[in-house]
Order: C-alpha cells, then sequence, then structure tokens
C-alpha cells in the first residue's frame, strides 16, 4: 500500500502492517531517529491510556533520541502544553496515543498523516499534536470510556505497545 504525501488519510491496520507506515515517514525506505520526535501520549495510571508511555519507555531504552512521554515521565492532558515545547526545531513528529474504536477494530491501530487529537474519546479539548499519528484501538467504545480505559486489559495494551515499539525499530533499521 503506497502513501501518497499529498493525500491526507486515516487507515486501520494491522501491527504487521506499521513498518510500512513509518518507512513512508522516512526517506529512501528507512525512518530517522535524528529527525523524528515521538509524542506518546498517556498515563501510566490507567491500563488503557498507557500504551503511549510504554511506547515511549521502549522506544527510549531502544535509543531513540526524541521521546517525549514515558512511564518515568508521562505526557498526558496535565502537561500536554508544556511537554510539546521540547519537540525539537523541524523534527517530524509522530504523535502515537491509545483510543476507543467499534469492536470488529479492538487491536488494530489507526494511522494518519495528519495529526492528532489526543483526549477526544473521552471529551477533552486539548492542543492537536504531531504531523503524523498512530492510535491504538485498546478496547471497544462505550459509554463512561474513563472507566473503560480504566478496566482494559493491561496484557493486551503491553502487546499493542511491543507491536507499535518493534515496527519502529524496523523502519529504523531498513536500508541502514
Amino acid at each position: 500500500m503506497a502513501y501518497r504525501t499529498e493525500d491526507k488519510y486515516w487507515r486501520k491496520m494491522k501491527g504487521d502492517r506499521l513498518p510500512e507506515f513509518f518507512r513512508s515517514i522516512g526517506t529512501d525506505g528507512r525512518l530517522d531517529a535524528e529527525r523524528v520526535a515521538f509524542v506518546c501520549i498517556g498515563t501510566d495510571r490507567s491500563t488503557g491510556d498507557a500504551l503511549g508511555p510504554l511506547v515511549g519507555t521502549m522506544l527510549q531504552e531502544a535509543g531513540c533520541p526524541h521521546v517525549i512521554g514515558t512511564l518515568e515521565h508521562p505526557c498526558d492532558a496535565s502537561n500536554l502544553g508544556e511537554r510539546l515545547a521540547e519537540i525539537p526545531a523541524g523534527a517530524t513528529v509522530v504523535a502515537i496515543d491509545a483510543c476507543l474504536g467499534q469492536p470488529a477494530s479492538v487491536g488494530l491501530f489507526q494511522v494518519s498523516n495528519q495529526p492528532l487529537v489526543p483526549g477526544k474519546s473521552v471529551g477533552k479539548a486539548l492542543p492537536v499534536v504531531g504531523d503524523y499519528a498512530v492510535a491504538a484501538i485498546v478496547n471497544a467504545d462505550g459509554p463512561r470510556q474513563i472507566h473503560i480505559l480504566q478496566s482494559t486489559s493491561l496484557h493486551h495494551v503491553l502487546t499493542m505497545a511491543r507491536q507499535l515499539a518493534a515496527a519502529i525499530a524496523a523502519a529504523m533499521r531498513r536500508g541502514g
């Protein structure tokens, strides 16, 4: 599947397709860690919303230089504006967050060449983030979204976080 940068898109995909998406962000089929900043949104205080900090921690441990949002220093609703100021000038920004979706979509990833709107599923008005977005559908949407996120399986979230971190690592290795 080709990604044309002039076309705006939101696409759902399985984790095994993520490396292709991340390679499309880079040049010559490789994602350059020095030119990309990952803004991993969420909190470690809610299992469903911990996806971002989990991915951020994994990327940081793998040596990615520009990661905002980890388990130790989350990037969440309380500090998003000030954390966005940490983005290096000129960096391509990839926003990563958890979201709720249709039951048939749980376990899939929504990818886009548009900014992410964090907090949308729980009714929060937060700044949009990123040049590109990845939203992991960690559970089915329904009433009381905050309760759904708090009761989401940590195993499921951790599995999706590992898929994302592995896809980013694979996109950085290709061609280099």
